[in-house]
């Protein structure tokens, strides 16, 4: 996924996948930023936890973007 330039300065972007142990796992395509949560409500406060803390006294990108990919299998 290619991120321009304007938006990398005003928005970050996570990739959230469910764990294979449970719970979800969310990503920055842009920073190295990861974390975890058992719930999409608790991934999200973990999310904006770990953007302040990477950016610490830093300007933080103003929006959060989250990808949600959610893989379901069919069989034939």
């Amino acid at each position: 996924m290619i991120i321009s330039e304007k938006h990398r300065e005003t928005e970050i972007l996570f990739l959230v996948e469910e764990a294979d142990e449970g719970g979800y796992i969310a990503r920055s395509l842009a920073f190295p930023i990861y974390t975890q949560a058992d719930t999409l409500d608790e991934l999200r406060d973990m999310v904006r936890d770990a953007v302040l803390c990477h950016f610490g006294d830093e300007p933080a990108p103003a929006l959060i973007r989250l990808h949600i990919v959610k893989d379901e299998v069919l069989a034939v």
